[in-house]
C-alpha cells in the first residue's frame, strides 16, 4: 500500500484545490446584483430577436459526428508513428488494418455525399 501513498496525496490535493476553486466565489459574491438591467438577456447590445430554439440543418450535426468518428486516426496514429523502427511487424499490420478500415469508412461516407456542401 505504501506504493499507493503518492498517488493517494496527489488525489487528495486535487480534490481540495477543485473544492477551494468552486467554493471562493461564492465567499466574495454578494446578491445585490438584482435590479432589471442586471438580469435581463444580454445579446451584443441589443433586444433579444427570434427564438432561442430555432433549428439547425442536420448537416451540421453530421459534420461533427464524421470529426468524432475519424479523429481517432491522429490520435492512434501518433503513438505508432513514433517508435517506428521500434515496433514488430504484427504492430505494423495491425496499424494497417485500423488505416483501412478507416479509408473504407471514409471512401463510404464520401461516396454517400456526407460531406458535401450545397
Amino acid at each position: 500500500m505504501l506504493e499507493f501513498a503518492p498517488i493517494s496525496i496527489y488525489l487528495v490535493i486535487s480534490l481540495l484545490v477543485s473544492l477551494l476553486l468552486l467554493g471562493l466565489p461564492f465567499l466574495f459574491s454578494s446578491n445585490s446584483s438584482t435590479y432589471p438591467e442586471k438580469l435581463s438577456a444580454y445579446e451584443c447590445g441589443f433586444d433579444p430577436s427570434g427564438d432561442a430554439r430555432s433549428r439547425f440543418d442536420i448537416r451540421f450535426y453530421l459534420v461533427s459526428i464524421l470529426f468524432i468518428i475519424f479523429d481517432p486516426e491522429v490520435t492512434f496514429s501518433f503513438p505508432w508513428a513514433v517508435p517506428l523502427n521500434k515496433i514488430d511487424l504484427f504492430g505494423s499490420w495491425s496499424m494497417m488494418a485500423f488505416l483501412l478500415i478507416l479509408t473504407i469508412g471514409s471512401l463510404y461516407e464520401w461516396k454517400r455525399g456526407a460531406s458535401d456542401r450545397e
